[in-house]
């Protein structure tokens, strides 16, 4: 392999660069992204820089250290793919041709076209995002967070911490259900109300009032009116792989890969959020767009990019991890909750919202759950992740 090209200036471009050069490639590598931007940080955009605590500067993941001896082409996208030959268009007209594909071109916010344009709406999903969010939390103001997600529940905490009367919305009945189940989900949400965020669950918005380019209130099918100086859109994010479209690489809720991130296409990966993975633990497809698995799984499709042997086996890999930063309070998750048949409280009281849970199914703990318990779930997530990643063989007969 003499030309390795990257899709995607992203956390799981970067890992996937490092990974390459670490496992010995030492030919050609080229980087593409569409932001003018460097790999920076995203988990921190609803956090600490929301709040002004960091700089645009701490962000930006690269250290003197990397070496990675890359070319880069930002302020570009990828506009088609050709597997067979694998040859990427761009969208400047170029086209650049590799041995080695790795797809990372990770997600985007998804979008309420009636609100499109306006000026008092936002997301939050890039820097230029936050940047344009984080002078409208100001003390007094009215902001409605659509969807009941971590972003909007993280911004939502930064808001209330600014003084400003804030409203979460969700279609869910229980919010963070899909992440968390539903009992666990309702003990954080309890944390907003604690905090005394107006958290409307199962509500279903009739019609928005749009005046002079803004979004002055929403209408709930159930007749409440909600005013809004702030509108902030959290309703989930969508894979950017219009572009692979008739490529000849098979797109299933993403890029569908195998459980070490290789694509239908030989010679391609796909990593990060776009990328939708056959998880072993689960015996499903699953598209993780968490943090640690940007930086975690890249060097495991990158070995099975650059390794000869086509049918290296699918071996485990660690199970996902996020966290989160709500009112004061650190939550922690790792693992899959799908499936679970029983709930245990090792420690701590929900109520205080400080306490550690663990997911079983059957007898096998799947998944675990922490607030302000982070000695504790430290070590509940290496024991998932020693048992998740057993070699295959030890894990079939375990079955």
């Amino acid at each position: 392999m003499q030309t390795l090209a990257i899709v995607g200036a992203s956390l799981a471009g970067l890992s996937a660069a490092r990974a390459a050069r670490a496992q010995g490639f030492g030919g050609r590598l080229v980087i593409i992204g569409d932001e003018q931007h460097r790999p920076y940080d995203r988990p921190p955009l609803s956090k600490d820089f929301l709040l002004g605590a960091i700089t645009a500067e701490d962000l930006f993941l690269e250290t003197p250290d990397d070496g990675l001896d890359a070319e880069w082409i930002l302020g570009v996208s990828a506009v088609g793919l050709d597997a067979a030959g694998r040859t990427i268009t761009l969208s400047d007209g170029r086209s650049l041709a590799a041995d080695g594909i790795v797809i990372a071109t990770g997600a985007r916010s998804r979008k309420l076209p009636a609100l499109e344009g306006l000026d008092n709406v936002s997301y939050l999903r890039t820097i230029a995002d936050a940047e344009g969010l984080a002078p409208k939390l100001v003390a007094g103001n009215r902001m409605v967070i659509i969807g009941a997600g971590f972003i909007g529940a993280e911004a939502a905490s930064v808001a209330a911490s600014r003084g400003m009367d804030v409203t979460m919305v969700d279609y869910a009945r229980v919010p963070f259900a899909p992440q968390l189940g539903e009992d666990m989900g309702a003990t954080v949400a309890k944390l907003h109300t604690a905090r005394k965020v107006d958290l409307i669950c199962g509500a279903e918005i009739e019609s928005f009032a749009i005046e002079d380019g803004h979004a002055t209130a929403l209408r709930l099918a159930d007749g409440r009116n909600l005013p809004a100086d702030v509108v902030l859109v959290g309703i989930g994010a969508q894979p950017n792989v219009e572009w692979l479209e008739g490529s000849g690489v098979e797109l299933r809720n993403g890029v569908l890969c195998d459980a070490m991130g290789r694509t239908t296409a030989p010679g391609i990966v796909a990593v990060g959020d776009c990328a939708n993975w056959f998880e072993l633990t689960l015996g499903e497809h699953r598209r993780v767009e968490h943090w640690t698995g940007a930086l975690e799984r890249p060097a495991v499709a990158v070995q099975a990019l650059l390794d000869a042997d086509a049918d290296a086996p699918e071996q485990p890999v660690k199970p996902p991890y996020f966290w989160s930063e709500q009112h004061g309070v650190k939550i922690q998750f790792a693992g899959h909750s799908a499936g679970y048949d029983r709930l245990v409280i090792e420690a701590g009281d929900p109520e205080e919202h400080n306490f550690l849970a663990v997911y079983y199914r059957g007898e096998t703990p799947v998944a675990v759950l922490g607030m302000d318990q982070p000695r504790l779930f430290t070590k509940w997530r290496r024991s998932l992740s020693a048992a998740a990643t057993k070699p295959a063989p030890l894990l079939a007969t375990a079955s």
